[in-house]
């Protein structure tokens, strides 16, 4: 998962960092609130893990701006010291998924967070045959299929039109996308992700007569839309 941290703690945000990377997600740290709120504005992420005490703005406010701004239900993990119940059912009742008092453990936290990427995630990848509407993915011979008929792709075409699928109806960063799909490599840009999301909507014809859309976000990514009639 690509997830935000938001800890202005430097040393605790490293070692959760670390935790995080050696099970394979990446993590980005913001110390402010106000920064991530920005970074926010144009990136995307599968999980946010906050704060509550922040030297600019409460990690609540954080939370609330999430809630009332992004256009689909990231989990939020609060990770705090403040730890009465009055505080633990604020910020559930403000739409957070799950809290954590500080100190936390290791294998906890990494559990916690796979628990709610696990429920984001729409489906089940161990499947092996996925199915949205027209399309179906077989992630046992990586062949998408349309109306039943094999589509001809490359092994990362796939790999990007399976995970737009996954996260229909999301807005995705093209820097989000460049991860996901193709993992930390310095030597690509967000011009691959654009390229290949041309070819992807070329081969497997997204138009709404077969039931989804892929739209450009000006100045952020791409959002595939289910087509209703």
């Amino acid at each position: 998962m690509r997830i935000a941290l938001l800890e202005d703690d430097t040393l605790l945000a490293k070692v959760i960092r670390n935790w995080l990377v050696s099970a394979g997600h990446d993590c980005q740290i913001y110390g402010k609130g106000h920064t991530l709120i920005r970074m926010l504005g144009r990136e995307t992420f599968d999980l946010i893990i906050i704060d509550w005490m922040l030297p600019d703005i409460s990690g609540i406010e954080v939370l609330r701006w999430i809630r009332e701004h992004i256009n689909w239900r990231i989990p939020v993990l609060f990770i705090t010291a403040r730890d009465s119940e009055a505080d633990i059912v604020q910020a559930l009742n403000e739409g957070a998924d799950d809290y954590m008092t500080k100190p936390v453990k290791q294998l906890e936290t990494l559990a916690r967070l796979n628990a709610l990427g696990r429920r984001a995630l729409p489906q089940d990848e161990e499947q092996g045959v996925l199915e949205f509407g027209n399309y179906k993915f077989d992630l046992d011979t990586y062949t998408a299929y349309l109306n039943g008929a094999p589509v001809e792709l490359t092994r990362k075409e796939f790999e990007l039109a399976f995970f737009l699928f996954r996260s229909g109806g999301r807005i995705l960063s093209r820097g989000h996308i460049l991860e996901s799909v193709w993992g930390q490599n310095p030597e690509l840009n967000t011009r691959t992700v654009d390229t290949h999301v041309s070819r992807i909507r070329h081969k497997l014809d997204l138009r709404p007569k077969h039931g989804w859309q892929l739209k450009a976000i000006y100045q952020h990514g791409y959002r595939l839309e289910k087509f209703e009639t």
